[in-house]
């Protein structure tokens, strides 16, 4: 018959042997600091951009009040939406989170609709060409692309239980962060139809992220 302390004794040095080979595994850092080094790299990317801005007509167009707010609006959204998109990744938050960027959202969409109006309250306003307007789209899915790939490589350290709608809110803090890059470029007061390209941008961003950045984030596939 074994004898139980001897067992008891082999089972303690497989336990021991076994913990002394174990790797520490580092602590991810919050949502907020992973949110600030994510906006660090969209800062550091618009210093690369900015060389090639227009910058005095950037000051020009801050001088509107509708085009302000609408960039900072921006700004915020993408913002806020990295971060529910953090906090969405760690396991037993709250799916809430997901609402937190649609009030800088829905001010965005409201300032640049105001200039919409732009034509008929100014009619010499500065509106946009067809090739302008390509550009525009152009411009947001080329600059979307890096910082989706980024987020969403910060997102896979974690184990988000949710990874479409993870996956969905970096693609609205990248589409909504290249809108932010997009005014030093934007050489025309917004239209309907500007409106349009730039809300299909955001949606096309957000869709392929939240397909196929799901996949990625998804661990029990």
């Amino acid at each position: 018959m074994p004898d139980p302390a001897s067992h008891e004794q082999r089972v303690t040095d497989l336990v021991d042997e076994l913990a002394q080979s174990l790797t520490p595994v580092r602590r991810l850092p919050g949502p907020a600091m992973r949110t600030l080094a994510w906006c660090c790299a969209v800062l550091v990317l618009g210093a690369i951009l900015l060389p090639l801005a227009d910058l005095g007509g950037l000051w020009a167009r801050l001088g509107v009040p509708d085009l302000r707010y609408a960039a900072l609006c921006a700004f915020l959204t993408s913002a806020s939406a990295a971060f529910a998109a953090f906090q969405s990744s760690v396991p037993g938050r709250s799916p809430a989170w997901a609402l937190l960027p649609l009030p800088p959202l829905v001010l965005w969409i409201g300032f640049s609709g105001l200039g919409c109006l732009r034509s008929w309250i100014a009619p010499a306003a500065n509106l946009a060409e067809p090739e302008e307007m390509r550009g525009c789209f152009t411009f947001l899915m080329s600059v979307s692309l890096p910082l989706s790939v980024l987020l969403v490589t910060m997102l896979r350290r974690a184990c988000p239980l949710r990874p479409n709608l993870t996956a969905a809110l970096g693609g609205l803090a990248a589409a909504a962060a290249a809108a932010a890059l997009l005014v030093p470029f934007h050489p025309h007061d917004a239209t309907a139809i500007d409106l349009l390209v730039h809300l299909v941008a955001v949606l096309i961003v957000v869709g392929l992220n939240g397909l196929l950045g799901g996949r990625l984030l998804d661990r029990t596939g």
